[in-house]
């Protein structure tokens, strides 16, 4: 099913979700299964709260809610990087439940290669070696949509942008996921997106984070505050403001690691 279906919203929220396996590299328990309502049928993620690992610098039992957060924040600025998300009870109680998102595997956004293998018109982020020693480089693709991306992590705050996050979804569009860790107050931003430092924002990017600026003037603060703190909401109109202001993508902080690790 097209993760941009009208119908999915309605039966993410309200359909029978069936778990059929398990994402055993994620660090949190990720369930994987089908979702089916009025025979409509998608296959979804879904992350139980109850299934979050502590973490010493998020509250316990928040990011789900988060997920659903950044999901709300993509749709009000017409970003549309985040597959659709809701927060419901499921099989093993309250968690996140999500569009499951068939990928391209011919079209790649992210790769670490020789630096002479870098493919044309994309841009290095980090030099580095390999297990023998060997130069390699981490990569990514000069696209609008990577460009739109990047900017909404930089307002989302997202602390865990991983190459294998971001995804080319096989009806053409890219997608991110991988949420939870978003929205904090303190400055966390690591992503592999960071080629555009120092660079002009595009006037579609702009128009996207206006977009949102007006959003969060009406009912958008009140449903992000059903998942974030009223302090978290505040620095997330912050972070908005001050990236118009600038109109430039941001450096890293230099307070933390510019990058998570792993970075796939």
């Amino acid at each position: 099913m097209d993760p941009r279906d009208p119908a999915v919203p309605g039966l993410l929220r309200h359909g029978r979700i069936e778990i059929t396996g398990r994402l055993v590299d994620a660090s949190n328990a990720t369930l994987f299964g089908s979702i089916t309502l009025d025979g409509l049928t998608a296959e979804c993620v879904y992350k139980p709260v109850r299934g979050e690992r502590p973490l010493w610098d998020f509250p316990d039992g928040t990011l789900a809610g988060r997920e659903v957060a950044a999901y709300l924040v993509s749709e009000a600025g017409g970003f549309h990087v985040v597959p659709p998300t809701v927060l419901r009870d499921g099989p093993f109680g309250p968690g996140m439940v999500q569009v499951w998102v068939d990928t391209d595997d011919e079209r790649e956004l992210v790769d670490v290669c020789r630096p002479s293998e870098v493919p044309a018109g994309w841009i290095g982020v980090l030099r580095a070696r390999g297990d023998r020693g060997e130069p390699a480089v981490l990569v990514h693709a000069d696209t609008p949509e990577l460009q739109a991306m990047a900017a909404f992590d930089v307002v989302a705050n997202n602390a865990d942008r991983k190459g294998g996050h971001v995804l080319a979804g096989v009806d053409g569009n890219v997608y991110g996921v991988d949420h939870g860790l978003c929205m904090h107050t303190e400055d966390k931003l690591r992503t592999v997106l960071w080629g555009w430092v120092g660079k002009p924002l595009p006037r579609a990017v702009v128009e996207k984070l206006e977009r949102l600026r007006s959003e969060l003037a009406g009912s958008l603060s009140d449903d992000l505050s059903e998942h974030i703190t009223r302090r978290e909401l505040r620095t997330f109109v912050h972070r908005v403001e001050h990236l118009l202001d600038d109109s430039c993508y941001p450096e890293p902080s230099g307070y933390g690691p510019a990058i998570p690790w792993p970075a796939f």
